[in-house]
């Protein structure tokens, strides 16, 4: 097996920006056409990890293998595990049991879906999971072990196609909290094409934010500020909004961004959000 490392970019995660997306997708999409690759590993840091492998789950055009790793612990680190990260990243890639299933990201021993994985926590080698789903499986020895599927469509079966986009629309979320100005709402709004409200609880905010939501008319979906549950349309307070399904409220933006590509209709964008 012949490994080749490309760098897209070197940056810090949390500087990662919808060029960054774009440049990475259209490159794994090109090089996937040629049949000698049979594979990806994408190295990539953990504060954002979640929300590069929810847009790649999106965007990627192909069957074969993409996976993504990082480390919690630097290499100068006591029992630094970036290194087994890696060498899992690279056995799950070349597998065949990963043909077809997404973008997987594979983490202290474990496999998770791109739409699943969080990151739970500041400073724990665990600190990437999937909260209420769980892992897809595991890796032991260099041996891959696959129980579950994504149920959600992905990659190929997806609609989006951003082959041609230089840059995506604007989607801002905003987190809600107790005596919350709702001038935070239409100042957003003037400056997005579309919003992402983390409420409390199932996705729930104020009678004041309410009054400014029903004054918009940009698209908002609405999901919670809780790490686990579904927003379900029948706990929406607005009309005029969408349920973000058990999607976090930064994985609901890049949803939000690509959908804001087509048709924004609130029907589409309920199915959309029931869909991936």
């Amino acid at each position: 097996m012949l490994l080749e490392a490309i760098q897209i970019c070197n940056v810090n995660s949390d500087d990662i920006t919808e060029e960054v997306w774009l440049t990475l997708v259209n490159t794994i999409n090109k090089m996937a056409q040629d049949p000698e690759v049979k594979g990806f590993v994408i190295t990539h840091g953990t504060d954002t990890i979640e929300e590069t492998a929810y847009f790649l789950n999106l965007t990627v055009k192909t069957d074969k293998p993409v996976v993504m790793t990082g480390s919690m612990r630097p290499s100068t680190s006591i029992s630094a595990d970036g290194p087994m990260n890696l060498y899992e990243a690279v056995c799950l890639a070349a597998s065949e049991e990963a043909i077809g299933k997404g973008v997987l990201i594979v983490f202290s021993d474990r496999i998770y879906s791109g739409r699943a994985v969080m990151k739970t926590s500041t400073y724990s080698v665990m600190a990437i999971a999937a909260g209420e789903t769980g892992a897809m499986g595991l890796i032991r020895d260099g041996e891959i072990f696959l129980y579950e599927s994504p149920a959600m469509k992905h990659t190929v079966d997806t609609e989006f196609d951003v082959s041609e986009l230089s840059s995506l629309p604007k989607v801002y979320v905003l987190y809600f909290n107790v005596d919350a100005d709702p001038e935070l709402l239409r100042f957003a709004a003037e400056h997005a094409d579309g919003l992402v409200i983390a409420g409390a609880g199932a996705g729930e905010f104020s009678e004041k934010w309410i009054e400014a939501i029903h004054e918009l008319t940009i698209p908002i979906v609405i999901s919670s500020r809780i790490d686990d549950g579904v927003i379900t349309k029948d706990n929406l307070l607005c009309e005029n909004t969408v349920a973000a399904n058990n999607l976090s409220p930064q994985k609901a933006a890049i949803l939000l961004r690509l959908a804001l590509t087509g048709d924004v209709s609130q029907e589409r964008l309920e199915k959309l959000f029931n869909t991936y």
